[in-house]
């Protein structure tokens, strides 16, 4: 069967009442930029449902990239036809001479309470033209196939699949976020989590050279070229961090290293979220027992900075967390062996309940200050497009 639209649901959106409108634009505005190699193709904005003509483009093709569009909810490959009873009939047989199968359900929906016959009598008449082909059984329980009928003002839809999409809402629709990326399994999931919320993300990677090598940097930028699929630029910020981290291990004891290390990395954070306009900090911690991850770290370190820090990860199990980042194709690269600048340094026996006086008391040891004004002063900025062309968000 030669479908000649898609049409698409949002979802979450349908609940958002007097945003609605901005939603469903943004969305359109996202969709196009998801679709812009297919050149016929004609998007039909309304309040309800976007509709995707299809201009005899490849229907596979245009839903596959519909799958990574936050904020789509599902999508169907449709049938147009002219919202009279004689063309839905003669239109649903041709359906369902396409599909393989012994059982079916009519679900037909009146959107156009003006149609002159009710959800009922359209299943029925439908239903009983198809009985007659002698090919199909009726099945309203678990039916092989499920014929769908939507009846409006302007036309019919009638379609067999449904897709589901990303969910979530149109990127760009929450603000922006700064990421901090080290290039393990967990950050670049709870990223694609951000921007499925339609949130979208810099990223702030602390490199330390020499300890770490130019393979950890290569690795950041294939990572962000897979989020890519999610969001058509990121920013990421490459920050020297070795010697604020080397003045921290002569200055501190070693058990609290990892505390005033991560401290630093967010009043870092924090500044170049402000110059980002970054409303928020996310990472991809989850609530462990290794050193940062307890709720007692997460209090000391957290005291530094007032801006939010989103944990899209805090309560998932790895297992759960690794399946996403398979899903998402980022789990090969982020196994890499390569070290980051948080496990070259890793203390043997860190603090995994450390007291906020203290911490504060050991940071009044050293000037931290002027190394985090070094860190911000010569950040490297590193720009990954899923095409070459400027970042239209900035």
């Amino acid at each position: 069967m030669k479908y000649d639209h898609i049409m698409v649901r949002f979802g979450e959106l349908s609940t958002k009442g007097k945003n609605k409108k901005n939603f469903i634009s943004l969305l359109g505005r996202n969709m196009r930029h998801a679709l812009k190699d297919f050149p016929s193709l004609k998007l039909e904005v309304r309040m309800d449902h976007i509709y995707v003509h299809l201009h005899d483009e490849d229907a596979e093709k245009v839903m596959h990239r519909l799958e990574d569009v936050s904020g789509i909810h599902s999508f169907s490959p449709v049938v147009k036809v002219e919202p009279q009873l004689e063309s839905i009939i003669e239109e649903s047989l041709a359906l369902m001479k396409e599909e393989k199968g012994k059982t079916f359900k009519v679900k037909a929906r009146r959107a156009d309470k003006t149609f002159p016959y009710i959800s009922d009598e359209i299943n029925r008449k439908v239903a009983t033209e198809i009985l007659k082909t002698d090919l199909w059984k009726v099945d309203v329980h678990t039916p092989d196939v499920l014929l769908s009928i939507d009846v409006r003002e302007d036309a019919a839809y009638i379609f067999t699949s449904t897709f589901y999409g990303a969910g979530g809402y149109p990127l760009g629709i929450g603000g922006k976020a700064m990421m901090m990326m080290s290039g393990g399994i967990d950050s670049p999931v709870a990223a694609y989590l951000m921007m499925k919320r339609g949130v979208l993300c810099d990223m702030i990677h602390f490199a330390a050279p020499p300890y770490t090598s130019e393979a950890v940097l290569d690795k950041i930028q294939d990572l962000a070229k897979k989020l890519n699929r999610y969001q058509e630029t990121i920013h990421i910020y490459v920050v020297p961090f070795t010697d604020l981290q080397v003045a921290i291990y002569e200055h501190v004891d070693e058990s609290y290293a990892i505390t005033l290390m991560r401290r630093m990395m967010y009043r870092i954070a924090d500044r170049l979220a402000q110059k980002r306009n970054c409303l928020a900090i996310a990472n991809g911690e989850s609530i462990g027992q290794v050193a940062s991850q307890t709720l007692a770290s997460m209090f000391v370190i957290n005291h530094v900075t007032t801006t939010p820090v989103i944990r899209p990860l805090a309560t998932m199990d790895k297992t759960d967390i690794i399946s996403l980042a398979r899903k998402i194709d980022t789990f090969d690269i982020s196994i890499r062996p390569y070290e980051d600048c948080c496990t070259i340094f890793e203390p043997k026996n860190p603090k995994t309940a450390p007291k906020l006086d203290e911490v504060e008391e050991l940071e009044k040891t050293f000037d931290f200050a002027s190394y985090v004004d070094a860190c911000v002063e010569n950040v490297e900025v590193i720009i990954v497009n899923s095409e070459e062309k400027e970042d239209k968000y900035l």
